[in-house]
Order: structure tokens, then C-alpha cells, then sequence
């Protein structure tokens, strides 16, 4: 119950006092649970908006990352989409600013999965 206490408060003060927060998990090395790992996003609804929730996920990882400086393993810049950036894109069947659930259905609902300039999906009707 504190955990539950405790997230309710920090969340508060994030919103509060417009504190930058990147979203992550420590399941990782779990394939069992990566697979579920999208759903952490949807559950930040109960204090963000879908676009806060996915901004944390996104591009606030990036910008976050960028100020650990020489321990920054990525070489090219993250969280935008810009020439010379590494962004991974998807495409997804749906408006997740109108319905964050969907990204917690990867399966069905990314049309376009792409990692590093590769396409590892591509399931839009031609």
C-alpha cells in the first residue's frame, strides 16, 4: 500500500511542478513479462493525459538519457525525428492520444514496427 501511496504523491508533485519524468521498467531481461511492458504506459492514465504517458515513454527518455553524458551509450541524438537521429517508429492502427490502450495490444494494433532504420513489421494493407 505505500508503493501505491508513494506513486500517487511523486506523480502529484510531477504534475505539480512540471518535472520531467521518463517512463521505464526493470523487466527488461523478462520475456514474459516485456511482452506486457506496454501496459505500464496505459496505467499512467490514472495521472497523465495519453499525450504525457506517451511523451514520458518517448522523447522524454531521450532527452532524459542525453544528460548522462559520457555514459550516454547511444552516439546519435534519441527522443526526436530528425535526420541523423536513432528513432524507432511505429504505426499504429488507431489515435493513441484518443485511446492509450492500444499500445498495450502491440500485436494487433502496431501496423509498422521500425527499430534502428529496419522494418521489423509492416502489416499496412497495400
Amino acid at each position: 500500500m505505500q508503493v501505491v501511496t508513494g506513486t500517487d504523491t511523486i506523480y502529484g508533485y510531477v504534475k505539480k511542478y512540471k518535472i520531467k519524468t521518463a517512463f521505464g521498467t526493470d523487466i527488461a531481461f523478462s520475456p514474459a513479462l516485456a511482452e506486457h511492458q506496454a501496459q505500464g504506459i496505459v496505467d499512467l492514465k490514472r495521472w497523465f493525459t495519453p499525450a504525457e504517458a506517451l511523451a514520458m515513454a518517448t522523447s522524454a527518455n531521450g532527452e532524459l538519457l542525453a544528460l548522462s553524458g559520457l555514459r550516454d551509450p547511444y552516439s546519435g541524438k534519441l527522443g526526436v525525428i530528425e535526420q541523423g537521429a536513432l528513432a524507432d517508429l511505429l504505426v499504429v492502427d488507431g489515435n493513441p492520444l484518443e485511446n492509450i490502450d492500444l499500445v498495450a495490444d502491440p500485436a494487433n494494433k502496431f501496423l509498422v514496427i521500425m527499430k534502428d532504420g529496419s522494418i521489423y513489421k509492416n502489416t499496412i494493407p497495400k
